[in-house]
């Protein structure tokens, strides 16, 4: 492989890991093994550092196509906890409200979700990589300033109730680029009459990659081993 000249890599995102470690431990592991300095890499759609899953890494020539998988279909599953809210709704901070949950029945759950599949309006997370007047917001977010974001509109293909054990509910998404979990979590709280945050995300594919495509981040060095092609070799 040509990771200088460009190659596309599917790595899944080990919880609490940055979008950007991912990419400056796949750097740096590509560096060293190369016997370079420096490398282009970047990755296609970020994941929160609580999030885990699928996540397409692009190297030399080949980060001209982030764009292109940015734009492909996204599927993930998530744990959402009803009857509570945090600031950035999910675990990064801790619970700010509690809310009734005993009104809540699967049945309701179920049409509750049914609302959200088609076309919809979302406004971001306060705690998001979204720019406001060029800051993204989760830097003025925890900086206790105040965020205003605008909806964006985007597309739910399904929501599937994968498990109903309330307070807690698990959830398939399938769904468009700019997309937030969270913010889904968010508003699933607000039509059931309660509160909600999620406790897990995992993105289990991007486009036609699946999580079980992809390399597990620490054995990366070991699957690196026999795939380097030098230059002119």
């Amino acid at each position: 492989m040509d990771f200088q000249d460009g190659e596309i890599l599917y790595i899944d995102k080990p919880y609490r890991f940055t979008s950007f470690d991912v990419v400056n431990k796949v750097r740096w592991q590509l560096c060293r093994a190369l016997g370079v300095k420096k490398l282009k890499v970047g990755h296609a759609g970020t994941l929160d550092p609580l999030a885990t899953g699928v996540m397409i890494v692009c190297t030399g020539r080949a980060t001209k196509r982030i764009e292109e998988f940015q734009a492909h279909t996204k599927e993930y599953v998530a744990t959402l906890r009803l009857g509570a809210t945090t600031p950035s709704y999910d675990l990064e901070k801790p619970i700010d409200a509690y809310f009734p949950t005993e009104h809540i029945t699967r049945a309701m759950v179920e049409e509750v979700l049914s609302r959200f599949v088609g076309t919809i309006e979302q406004i971001p997370p306060s705690f998001s990589a979204c720019k406001v007047g060029g800051v993204r917001a989760y830097d003025m977010a925890r900086k206790g300033r105040d965020v205003e974001l605008k909806p964006k509109t985007l597309v739910i293909d399904e929501i599937e109730l994968l498990d109903c054990s309330l307070p807690d509910i698990t959830i398939r998404v399938v769904c468009s680029k700019g997309t937030y979990i969270r913010a889904l979590a968010r508003d699933i709280g607000e039509a059931l009459g309660s509160g909600a945050h999620l406790t897990a995300l995992r993105r289990t594919r991007v486009g036609d990659i699946k999580v079980d495509d992809c390399i597990v981040l620490d054995d990366f060095p070991h699957w690196l081993e026999g795939k380097i092609t030098l230059p002119n070799s």
